[in-house]
This record gives structure tokens, C-alpha cells and sequence, in this order.
């Protein structure tokens, strides 16, 4: 008999309610104490901790542990170490130390450093994150960790996170004393990180090496039918996804991963998977074990998971929405509305807060989100601009004009609004329709931030979010702190920040032209690459607010300045060379192929009969013609590929790639598209995207 859901949820997961029935009352009380209050663990209490943690794993299956950590990459590692301790009689013991448990030495040579320390230098730290569970996965028990060097920076993406989620939680903690609340003793900020991705065939992948090499298609014409009809969006669900579906929901729940909803997204083959809010850091670590079980369980049912922004040209991308919220240990959303005059000006100051960060900082946030595979989906039909804003909806954007301009706000309301001894007139979270457009959109009691790309963390962006408030609520109690008259300095400081930051406002249409020249004339950046993003994360203004929070060290910035830039570069030189092996050993072939027999058969025609050969004649001219263009065009990308290691320095070096190298990539791809769409079916050297899209049935 099949288990119910709740009989096996977070089975494999040694969650507080796990550590409450095996630890002893002190040692689990604490250990909640470090938890909670980030109090520092003795390592008496560690012992028993990891102890307890071993024979609890034992139980399960497990024989191995590993410190589970994020590098610079857009993957997690591991390296696994078992239980076994020899004893003299040549037998084992299984054991696990507290010390084992805390800390950990993996050999950092290869991971991604940015210049931190010199390759034969390989001594790297994994420290244990007790604030996130510890679990087990394919029988091995995983320990969440933060990872750094010899000398201490940050080589990973849950430290800065950590460090971003202490400086809201200070910040916050400061402006809520200011307004008489007591009993709060942390604020978390929380996040919902909606996953979207591609299910295709694996028989149709394994025959295309742009997929293998990639994560998605450098070719491809268009299919005679995509998405036009929206009929897969929210559509039934195929018999066979359905059963990966079921398969993957039940190895989510194991984990304790809150995967709650499931459907179809609006191109073919894409599906998308959302959960229920954790805590950013919880929700960061989930989200990257989400990534890798829809690969892994893909795998089982005879499939494969592309998680590229942009696998396939011509229709949706797939990307991440971050639903970010802040949430006090008393349970009170920062951003829910309310409707007294203590919450309300509370909740305008939040609000305030974060309008001004992510106008301020919009270049952080917009960097947050770069990456080779996301330039493809910005901007498109399916993701927002690359121009950052704030969609308030019409209702609370009128509130705020009316604040601003000293006037009463709804039709029968004739008392002019006093923040704070007035009630801010109360109204429904979803007045207005949501805007698919926006980058940064007000949802209720949260904001959606929709430009994150499907395959990266989600650290990056909540890091930089993070900081910006965490920035702006700073400054914000340090003019409330010092106040004569708490009331009529807090109006003060809202009013003027809505005059002065109301330009990051916007609830029209992101994908209209006129909004660019809108936008550029309020001095909004559009940041249209990676690398023209990544070249602001040194800007002294990002670098103060950044070191002052302590997110990060400088060493560390640019240490990620150059990582960032070299992935990107790595990437498209990837890209590059998988384009020239693929034209000059297959589609080159197959078009000098096809171009032969049309000649054979013009010559059989004209010896037989010297019959009319008018079509093939001109279909044999257009083959010739395109691919004497994309011989040349393959040959300008090689020599773009040898140019490109004259460069010096990562962001030019990038820049090139950007400007030169995929420009080439994209010339020599409009040909190929073209002749895929002359050669027949079966001489074609690769699956069309009609039969990819539609490869699950």
C-alpha cells in the first residue's frame, strides 16, 4: 500500500522534529539557540550533535557523508567520505565527529576563485550552515555548508547570502524599534522561486550535440506550429510527464522541499514547478536540489531536463520568479498593507525602502540576473526588459501621488492623509492585473523579481536585493533614530522618497518601444548584456554599500567580477567551437551532399530529354549560394576565435565575445536556418525543432 504524503514528507530530512525526539533536551536546546539566534556551537555540543546525526543516517541507508556546498558555478559539490573507522581486530566502527561535522577540507584547486589564491595553492574550508537541514541523498548524508579559502574570502554563493540575510535582519530590527515593537527578535526575508524548464526526448537529444554541449540549440528553423495557440499553456498534462511529475513531487517531499504547484507552460515541452515560501536560504538550497532531481528523475523516464533560459529560439525561454517578501519571527509580513495607522506607516517606510533600493541600486540588481544563457530571454515575449522597474498597480500608485501631493486619496474621503494618525484607506491585494512585463512587481504582501534565469541560483539576486535594503532601511532609522518628532520626520523621509525615486515606478507595457525612450529619459539604465551589466559590480558606489554590510570584501568583488566575466566567455567560446565542428562536419556535408544530386539530376534530365530543369537549377543555385556563405561565415568565426586570445583582461575579453563572436554566431546561424528549410527531411544531419518540441508523447 502506497504511503500518504504526510507519512513520508521530509523523511530524509534531520529537521527540528527529528533533532527534538533523538537529541538530548539540552543539547537540542542548544543547538536551537545557534539556530535561531546565530549563538556559536561548543563542540561538545557538536559531538553529540553529529553522533546523533550518524546513527539517524545509519538507519536510513546512508554509509557516506559529504559537505554539501555552492561554488562559483552553477552547480552544488560534494565529495563523499564514509563512516568507517578501522579497528584493531581489522573490523570497522561507523562514527562521525562534531568536528567532521562543523568543518571540512575539500581541495579547492579547481573550483572558480577569480585570482583569490593560485591554483597550486588547494586548501579550501566547508563550514556547517545549521540553519539549513541536513539530509540525505542518494544514501549519502549531506551536510549544508558555506564554503571559503585558505585565507577566508567567500568562494561560494551561501556565505554572501548569509551575510546579506544578517544585514536586513539588523537593519529591519532597527527601524521596528523605532515604532515601539519589542517582542520581534529576527526578521528573515522569505522567497518563493518558481522553476520553469523543458522536457524533451532523450533519443532526440543524444542526436544533437548543440543540446549535449550547450544546454541548447545553436540551430534550428522554425516549426510549423509552436506556440501560436497557447493551447499547452495550463493544458492537460501528457500521460508520460505526468508520471515524472509524480515521481519527482515524491523525491521533493522526501527532502522536505514544499513543491506544491505543477503545469504546463506556454510553449511546447515547457513546464514550470513552484513551491511554498521558505527563508531565502532554505529556498536557495532547495531550489538548486530542485535543478538537480528534475535532471536526475528526467533521466528515469527516458528523458531530458533543459534548463537553458533559451533552448529554443522562436518561443518562450524558461526562467525563475523570485517571490521576495520580508517576515518577522512573530509572523507579521513587513509588506502586507495592514490597516491601522502604526502598520500602515510601517508598511510605507518597507515599501519606500525597498522602491528607493532598487532604484538606487538597480545596476546591482540588474548584474544580479546576468549570465550568457539569460541575454537570450530578456527582453523577449516571455521575460521582462532589461530595464529595471517597479509595478506598484494603478491603486497603490495613486495612494503614493496622493501622499506626495498632500491629497485626500478616494473620492469620499475628504480628510487629508496624516502618516501615522490617519488610516492609509484600506485596499484589496489584486485591484489590478498582474504585469507580466514588469521586472520588479508588487503582488499583494511581496514582490515578484521575474528576470532570473532558469538554471542559475537564486543567491545572486537575493544577495543583491538584500543588500540594497538592508542599505536603505540603514539610512532610513539613521534619520528616524536622531529625530525630534518621530511622526513628522517619518512623513518627511516617505514623501521625499517617493518624489525623489518615483521614476523606478512603472505599470505600462515593458515590451513597448516607447518605453525605452521613456526610460532613458528618467535616467533609467538599460544594461542589455552580461558583460555591459557585470562592468558595474566594481562601481564605488556598489562597492561601498556592498563592504560597508559586509556581503562582501573588495578582494571578493573583484574576485567575482572576473569569474563572472570568464564564464561568460567560456561559455560562448563553447558555444562557438560546438557551431564550427557541428557546420563543418554536418550541415556543411549535407549540403554539399544534396547540392550533388540536384546536379546529377539536372545532367540525367537534360541527357535524357533535355527536359526543363528550371527548379532544380534555382533550388541548386540557392544551396550553393548559402552554403558558399556559410563556409565563409564559419571561416570569419574561426578567425574571431584565434582575435579573441589577443585580448587582455576579463570584462574586454568578454565584451569581445559579446560584440564580435556571437555576432558572427548569429550571421552564420540565419543561413543554416535557411538551408534546414531547403534540405529534405531525411538528408537533414540532426532532429528539426518540430520533432524536439514534440519528441514527448
Amino acid at each position: 500500500m502506497e504511503k500518504h504524503v504526510e507519512d513520508f514528507f521530509g523523511e530524509m530530512v534531520f529537521n527540528e522534529s527529528v533533532m527534538r525526539a533523538r537529541l538530548p533536551k539540552e543539547t537540542f536546546k542548544q543547538l536551537m539557540k545557534t539556530i535561531k539566534n546565530g549563538e556559536k556551537l561548543d563542540l561538545s555540543v557538536a559531538n553529540v550533535v553529529a553522533n546523533t546525526m550518524k546513527d539517524w543516517a545509519v538507519e536510513k541507508g546512508a554509509t557516506h557523508f559529504t559537505h554539501w556546498f555552492q561554488p562559483l558555478t552553477c552547480i552544488t559539490a560534494e565529495k563523499h567520505d564514509s563512516f568507517i573507522t578501522p579497528t584493531s581486530d581489522g573490523k570497522i566502527i561507523m562514527e562521525f565527529s562534531g568536528k567532521e561535522l562543523v568543518q571540512g577540507e575539500p581541495d579547492a584547486s579547481s573550483f572558480p576563485s577569480g585570482g583569490l589564491r593560485a591554483t597550486f595553492e588547494a586548501r579550501g574550508y566547508t563550514a556547517w550552515d545549521p540553519t539549513s537541514y541536513a539530509f540525505i541523498k542518494d544514501g549519502i548524508l549531506c551536510i549544508p555548508t558555506a564554503f571559503c579559502s585558505y585565507t577566508g574570502e567567500a568562494l561560494d554563493k551561501k556565505t554572501p547570502l548569509l551575510r546579506s540575510m544578517e544585514a536586513i535582519n539588523k537593519e529591519a530590527l532597527r527601524v521596528l524599534r523605532l515604532f515601539g515593537d519589542s517582542d520581534v527578535t529576527s526578521v528573515k526575508t522569505t522567497v518563493g522561486p518558481e522553476q520553469e524548464y523543458f522536457l524533451i526526448d532523450k533519443e532526440v537529444y543524444d542526436k544533437r550535440e548543440d543540446l549535449i554541449f550547450t544546454g541548447r540549440t545553436l540551430f534550428g528553423a522554425k516549426s510549423p506550429k509552436g506556440q501560436e495557440l497557447e493551447d499547452h499553456y495550463f493544458g492537460t498534462i501528457k500521460p508520460r510527464v505526468q508520471e515524472f511529475m509524480k515521481d519527482l513531487n515524491k523525491e521533493l517531499w522526501k527532502l522536505g522541499i514544499l513543491a506544491k504547484t505543477e503545469h504546463n507552460e506556454v510553449a511546447p515541452a515547457q513546464h514550470e514547478l513552484a513551491p511554498v515560501f521558505s527563508t531565502t536560504n532554505i529556498a536557495c538550497d532547495h531550489n538548486q536540489l530542485t535543478m538537480e532531481l528534475l535532471r536526475k528523475i528526467a533521466a528515469k523516464h527516458g528523458m531530458v531536463c533543459l534548463l537553458h533560459e533559451k533552448p529554443f529560439a522562436g518561443v518562450n525561454g524558461s526562467g525563475k520568479h523570485n517571490n521576495w517578501s520580508i517576515s518577522t519571527d512573530t509572523g507579521k509580513n513587513l509588506l502586507d498593507p495592514g490597516s491601522t495607522p502604526a502598520s500602515n506607516a510601517q508598511f510605507l517606510l518597507f515599501l519606500c525602502a525597498v522602491i528607493k533600493a532598487v532604484d538606487e541600486y538597480q545596476d546591482l540588481i540588474r548584474l544580479s540576473v546576468a549570465s550568457a544563457g539569460n541575454d537570450h530571454r530578456l527582453g523577449a515575449n516571455e521575460a521582462p526588459p532589461a530595464i529595471i522597474s517597479v509595478f506598484l498597480g494603478d491603486e497603490l500608485s495613486e495612494i503614493l501621488k496622493c501622499l506626495e501631493e498632500g491629497k485626500p486619496y478616494g473620492h469620499h474621503d475628504k480628510q487629508k492623509m496624516q502618516i501615522g494618525v490617519t488610516v492609509l484607506p484600506e485596499f484589496n491585494k489584486d485591484t489590478t492585473d498582474r504585469n507580466r512585463t514588469s521586472p520588479f512587481a508588487f503582488t499583494g504582501n511581496k514582490f515578484e523579481f521575474r528576470m532570473l534565469g532558469s538554471q542559475d541560483s537564486i543567491a545572486c539576486a537575493n544577495i543583491m536585493i538584500n543588500a540594497a535594503v538592508a542599505e536603505e532601511l540603514s539610512k532610513f532609522a539613521d534619520t528616524l533614530e536622531k529625530a525630534g518628532d518621530f511622526q513628522k520626520t517619518l512623513q518627511e523621509l516617505i514623501l521625499a522618497t517617493i518624489r525623489d525615486h518615483k521614476r523606478i515606478i512603472f505599470n505600462g507595457n515593458g515590451y513597448d518601444e516607447s518605453w525605452v525612450k521613456e526610460a532613458e529619459k528618467r535616467g533609467l539604465s538599460n544594461l542589455k548584456s552580461t558583460p555591459e551589466a557585470l562592468a558595474k559590480l566594481l562601481d564605488e558606489k556598489n562597492k561601498t554599500m556592498l563592504v560597508k554590510h559586509g556581503i562582501f570584501t573588495e578582494t571578493e568583488l573583484k574576485s567575482r567580477f572576473e569569474i563572472q566575466n570568464e564564464n561568460y566567455s567560456k561559455i560562448i567560446s563553447i558555444e562557438a567551437a560546438t557551431m564550427i565542428d557541428m557546420v563543418k562536419r554536418m550541415i556543411l556535408p549535407a549540403g554539399s551532399k544534396f547540392s550533388g544530386e540536384l546536379a546529377e539530376r539536372i545532367s540525367m534530365k537534360k541527357n535524357v530529354g533535355n527536359f526543363v530543369c528550371d527548379y532544380e537549377e534555382n533550388l541548386l543555385k540557392t544551396v550553393s549560394v548559402l552554403t558558399g556563405s556559410i563556409f565563409s561565415k564559419v571561416e570569419k568565426l574561426e578567425k574571431n576565435l584565434v582575435e579573441v586570445k589577443k585580448i587582455q583582461g576579463a570584462g574586454e575579453t568578454a565584451l569581445y565575445y559579446r560584440n564580435v563572436v556571437f555576432s558572427s554566431m548569429n550571421e552564420l546561424r540565419s543561413d543554416i536556418d535557411e538551408l534546414e528549410t531547403i534540405i529534405p527531411k531525411e538528408d537533414w544531419p540532426f532532429p528539426t525543432y518540430g520533432e524536439i518540441l514534440y519528441s514527448v508523447r
